[in-house]
């Protein structure tokens, strides 16, 4: 379907008493006295006082009411040839004896400003501004009661419609109008109308490139002759959808488009919001906050989702299943050993569930916004990123800098308590044949064996936490956030990745990084093999597991860190921003 022109047609209350109108600064300074009665406190009276008597406010109505005055009116220029008028005027009184005032004035004329100043004036009083349309064509058939003219005006804007030959009548119609756009706007061309006309030139044995090359020629004001649909359309009011993009998308690479031109490029993590979902195939949207109220095209969910699974390569495996070593957060999580390749196979294991599956080919989540009320839990805060990257030492330095307000979560076990340790301290201890009915009832979030023992965080450590109204933090494998991210613990998910290796080899080469068996721990230096692995898992985390990150932060300098993790929970916090619908409609 291409776009009907290319390049010019892309696709507590209280009752106020006002006098008789008299105009915007009338009001405006009657406001104050108007008010003092409703007013309890002196400070507000003074407040409006000092607002309204504002001397650049009231100079502003001034110039409103003004230029209101002189639109309703439609003045013209008194005359169009003011330059001419002082030349003439000029060689008129040259070389005649004139008293000072006359020369004065000469002298004012011959001043180069102003002889531009007038030509200016000039220019401005001859030109019309209003568009010049061609007149009706003479050859309008009376009998074609059905048929109209359409005239649009053609300017840098795109007309914001597509059209496309019918099937079944062989009849060029109009396929889309984008929301917004001029065509909508405009209110004359609907969907369906059946296109008989162009400037003139009959396209009912023309192909849609034809038309438009027709189109892209014309100049000025356009006209179409056309048939009106049968289908009478129902006003529409402007739909409050929201979208938040998981992918990239350029419509110039898309050769599924209808038409590129009317397509909209966004980038993942993009808000869009969806002004018409009626084709199945291609939505119309635009970005949310922007002016420009004309929709693109944007591929539809169900559609980017089919392309997604049959062009997705086997590398998009989950990230876990791809390398021995890259499984190892979980075993760092719990103190276990990240180089003991020999029990690897068994370490970890995961519930799966549908969100798990579905999520794994990324298009849209439908959004809205949301503010933490006062007195409501806190958003679960759920750190990602490669072994090594510095995920203890931020949660370490954010439990130091407020342990009343950020929390972790206990682990469970089914190893034997030791002397020196406390039930509910170091971990959770039940006998192995609980900690499997618990797995079995999907009660952990994640979980591993070691020397037959197992390990695991269980949703209700989270929900203890959150219960005392505290900051959750949580450092998880990332295929595991899709079963947290439900209406109950809102998860706000922070990937901590590294560096570049030069920044890495220049800052921790002299570091240690802790690696120990059960719960003893040793450091050892990092080696070239750790860099190359952080930097790696990092992008892999970014490339499979992007669309679920709300917040990307690089641990270069710990302490810089730290300090843009804590201001961003801080705005989690205590601020509007974007979520899943699902968790305010639950």
């Amino acid at each position: 379907m291409p776009a009907l022109a290319t390049g010019v047609g892309h696709e507590p209350g209280f009752n106020l008493t006002l006098r008789p109108p008299e105009g915007l600064y009338e009001l405006l300074a009657a406001l104050p006295s108007q008010l003092q009665p409703h007013l309890s406190r002196p400070e507000d009276n003074t407040f409006l006082q000092n607002m309204f008597g504002e001397r650049s406010l009231q100079t502003l109505v001034k110039i409103h009411e003004q230029l209101q005055f002189y639109e309703e009116s439609k003045p013209v220029p008194v005359l169009d040839r003011a330059a001419a008028l002082a030349h003439e005027l000029s060689e008129e009184m040259e070389g005649k004896s004139a008293n000072r005032e006359i020369k004065e004035l000469l002298q004012l004329l011959a001043i180069p400003h102003v002889k531009s100043l007038l030509l200016v004036h000039d220019t401005i009083a001859q030109k019309s501004y209003d568009p010049e349309l061609p007149p009706l064509p003479d050859d309008i058939d009376d009998d074609e009661d059905s048929v109209k003219i359409i005239r649009l005006v053609k300017n840098k804007e795109p007309l914001g419609a597509t059209i496309r030959r019918d099937d079944l009548t062989g009849a060029i119609v109009v396929a889309r109008i984008m929301r917004g756009g001029a065509a909508d706007r405009s209110g004359l061309i609907h969907v369906g109308d059946e296109l008989k006309e162009v400037n003139g030139i009959t396209v009912d044995d023309k192909k849609p490139e034809e038309i438009i090359h027709i189109l892209a020629q014309s100049q000025g004001a356009i006209t179409f002759k056309v048939i009106p649909s049968v289908k009478e359309e129902e006003p529409t009011k402007e739909p409050k959808v929201f979208m938040k993009a998981l992918f990239d998308y350029d419509p110039k690479d898309d050769k599924a488009i209808p038409c590129k031109e009317a397509g909209l490029a966004f980038k993942r993590g993009s808000i869009l919001q969806i002004m018409s979902q009626d084709d199945a195939t291609w939505w119309q949207a635009k970005h949310e906050g922007e002016a420009n109220p004309r929709a693109g095209l944007i591929p539809s969910k169900q559609f980017q989702e089919r392309r997604f699974t049959l062009r997705r390569p086997a590398a998009t495996l989950p990230l876990q299943k791809t390398s021995s070593r890259r499984s190892s957060g979980f075993r760092r999580s719990f103190r276990l050993s990240r180089r003991d390749k020999k029990t690897n196979k068994s370490m970890y294991e995961c519930k799966k569930s549908d969100i798990y599956d579905t999520a794994d080919v990324p298009t849209y989540e439908e959004i809205t916004t949301y503010r933490r009320p006062s007195g409501a839990k806190h958003r679960l805060v759920v750190l990602v990123g490669p072994p090594g990257v510095g995920l203890n030492e931020l949660k370490r330095k954010l439990l130091i800098s407020d342990p009343q307000h950020f929390s972790v979560t206990v682990p469970h076990t089914s190893r034997a308590k030791k002397n020196q340790e406390s039930d509910g301290v170091e971990y959770h201890f039940i006998s192995k044949h609980l900690f499997e009915t618990d797995i079995h009832n999907n009660k952990f979030i994640e979980y591993g064996e070691y020397k037959g023992n197992y390990y695991g965080t269980a949703l209700d450590s989270v929900r203890s936490v959150l219960s005392r109204n505290k900051v959750c933090l949580l450092d998880v494998q990332p295929h595991t956030i899709k079963l947290l991210r439900t209406a109950e613990f809102k998860p706000f998910v922070v990937l901590v990745k590294p560096p570049s290796i030069e920044r890495l080899r220049e800052t921790r080469m002299n570091a240690k990084i802790i690696s120990g068996k059960d719960d003893k721990g040793s450091a050892k230096p990092f080696t070239e093999e750790d860099f190359n692995e952080m930097v790696t898992t990092a992008q892999m985390l970014e490339v499979q597991h992007g669309h679920l990150f709300e917040k990307v932060i690089v641990n270069d300098d710990l302490s810089a860190a730290f300090s843009e993790l804590r201001a961003a929970l801080k705005t989690v916090e205590t601020e509007t921003h974007w979520v899943p619908v699902s968790w305010t409609h639950s």
